[in-house]
């Protein structure tokens, strides 16, 4: 059961990532420094390995997050949610600042990937504890 709720929270994160970075494209884009064409599209479009490789580190992080909730006993919904807005505002979205930081990014990309880790972090701890 635990590898089902694993996956679903990872779909879940997933899918919240598409809703973000659709509805923040053009403003990461700009942030991140990403090439477009006169279209203002990315040059050479969306490459499906990097959804892949995004789908697996999320995995990861979704598989980690429910053995830290069973290590600590954080079983309610609520908890759930709690812990994973805080490990997104206070784990990851440090980290992807410090990274921008040393790679001289614009505040708006850690604003940008940090709220994405922070809002999914949270829907994979909500979901985690749903089952």
């Amino acid at each position: 059961m635990d590898l089902v709720n694993v996956i679903v929270a990872t779909i879940a994160a997933f899918g919240v990532g598409a809703v973000w970075y659709n509805v923040l494209s053009k403003p990461w884009i700009k942030a991140a420094g990403i090439p477009c064409d006169e279209n203002g599209k990315p040059e050479g479009g969306p490459n499906p390995m990097l959804f892949a490789l995004g789908f697996v580190f999320q995995l990861i992080v979704a598989g980690m997050m429910r053995h830290v909730f069973e290590s600590s006993g954080t079983v309610s919904i609520g908890g759930g949610l709690v812990a994973g807005l805080g490990i997104g505002a206070f784990f990851i979205t440090p980290w992807i600042a410090l990274n921008n930081t040393y790679g001289g990014k614009p505040w708006a990309l850690t604003l940008i990937d940090g709220g994405y880790a922070t809002v999914a972090c949270g829907v994979m701890g909500l979901v985690l504890n749903l089952f």
